[in-house]
């Protein structure tokens, strides 16, 4: 059964539709407020929205609700047949159009094309845009993650997460454990490359009195603490080899000995490993165990770099930019079009973690609230970074790129330009660009970009 929020401002042909609805198979919730329909939709999930209009105006409410709800589709419904309105609906983000003259068959099929191309591709369930508390992106790659995340979050296959440091693949594994239903158990992380190899082997798997000089009591090793939550491992490259023996076997069995004992203790935990180091070549050089990278790499999961998801950078910098506000008591609205774009032709070799830092820095450190500009952020980071530089020139990389992301950041950068050229004028950017209006501004809010207007 498919959930379907209406807005219908008649109380009457409200009712009728619901009904018409309902008989289809359809569960439904009928506003006759706008206000009250926009936080009946932030507050629920539906498949469909039905919105009624009457105007070009009336449509800008879809630039609110895509931009909080990007996976349900917005079907809007009116008496008006008028081309105009009705490209205006689809640009500010409808995904069909119902002129209501055309009658109740005509409905059910626009319904039926609507969830077949648009909502069947999703879970239902769940919101795509921000599973987990600090997991930002909306770019592909990043939504695949999303995707992935929740196909797998009821299983109990081992994970390995791989990627560059500071991309942020600890953040994919507590999201990993937040969705799943161990969610309740326990979350225990260890950085296999922070703890000393003589000490790693009691860190993991505990050690009895005596086992060894300096055991003086019991000690519960990281896998029995973790119980039947997550166990995360961090850095596995840098696990010794003799040690590698122990938690092929630990995982295979799912039992490990702690250090000088003689009885078994269960695993129950989830195993979720992470690397920034490429493991097969390690294996191929075999400073890495293959059997073990195997019994790991049963799901794969890879975290891109931040320079080939751009198009995350104004998300992400407006994400930290808040909540360094918040925590350091200061109000900043935004950061300027110029600064934005600095931060997006950056190249970011320490990526996520690196402009988390960044952020962080410029708002602890500028005098002044307000917006965030160029003059803020530090010289020795931008200097090479040219703000007139124009994103066609640049050159196909040998390893290649992701076309849909390059496009992104096409994108974000000419609009940045325009913005920048027209002061953070929206029509006069608009007509640079040659887009109404309406549609710069959902693009705007889309992206996560602010202007200093």
């Amino acid at each position: 059964m498919n959930r379907v929020l209406v807005f219908e401002p008649d109380a009457r042909h409200g009712d009728v539709l619901k009904e018409r609805l309902q008989s289809e198979g359809q569960w439904v919730v009928l506003c006759n407020d706008p206000g009250e329909a926009e936080q009946t939709f932030r507050k629920q999930h539906f498949q469909i929205c039905l919105w009624r209009v009457d105007s070009e105006r009336s449509a800008e409410a879809f630039y609110t609700l895509k931009n909080h709800r990007p996976q349900t589709a917005i079907i809007a419904f009116g008496d008006s047949t008028a081309p105009g309105l009705i490209v205006n609906c689809m640009r500010a983000g409808a995904a069909h159009y119902w002129a209501v003259p055309l009658g109740e068959a005509m409905l059910q099929q626009v319904l039926s094309d609507t969830l077949s191309r648009v909502v069947s591709d999703f879970d239902h369930s769940e919101d795509f845009e921000n599973p987990v508390p600090g997991f930002i992106g909306r770019s592909p790659r990043i939504v695949e993650i999303f995707r992935l995340l929740y196909s797998i979050k009821n299983t109990d296959s081992t994970i390995l997460i791989s990627g560059e440091s500071g991309t942020g693949k600890e953040v994919v594994a507590r999201a990993i454990h937040q969705l799943s239903n161990r969610r309740k158990g326990n979350w225990i992380a260890v950085n296999c490359g922070a703890i000393p190899a003589s000490l790693l082997e009691s860190e993991l798997f505990g050690h009895v009195k005596g086992a060894f000089t300096g055991a003086t009591q019991n000690r519960t090793g990281r896998f029995q603490l973790a119980g039947n939550g997550s166990l995360f491992l961090d850095e596995i490259s840098e696990l010794p080899f003799d040690l590698q023996v122990k938690l092929l076997r630990a995982i295979q069995s799912r039992e490990f000995e702690p250090v000088g004992g003689q009885h078994s203790v269960s695993l129950d935990a989830r195993i979720i490993a992470a690397t920034n180091q490429d493991l097969e070549q390690a294996v191929a050089e075999r400073r890495f165990r293959e059997d073990l990278y195997y019994r790991l790499n049963v799901i794969p999961i890879f975290v891109p770099p931040l320079r080939s998801r751009k198009s995350d950078i104004p998300l992400l910098a407006r994400h930290f930019i808040e909540k360094f506000s918040k925590s350091c008591n200061r109000e900043f609205k935004g950061i300027s079009e110029e600064a934005m774009s600095c931060l997006v032709q950056y190249h970011w070799p320490g990526n996520v973690r690196e402009l988390e830092n960044l952020m962080e820095r410029v708002v602890v450190l500028k005098r002044d609230e307000g917006i965030i500009e160029t003059k803020d952020l530090p010289i020795h980071h931008f200097k090479n970074v040219k703000l007139d530089r124009f994103v066609a020139n640049v050159a196909l990389p040998e390893e290649g790129l992701d076309l849909n992301e390059a496009l992104n950041d096409f994108e974000n950068e000419l609009i940045l330009q325009a913005l920048q050229k027209t002061d953070g004028n929206k029509n006069r950017a608009a007509t640079l660009l040659n887009l109404n209006r309406t549609t710069l501004v959902e693009k705007l809010k889309r992206k996560g970009l602010r202007i200093s207007c």
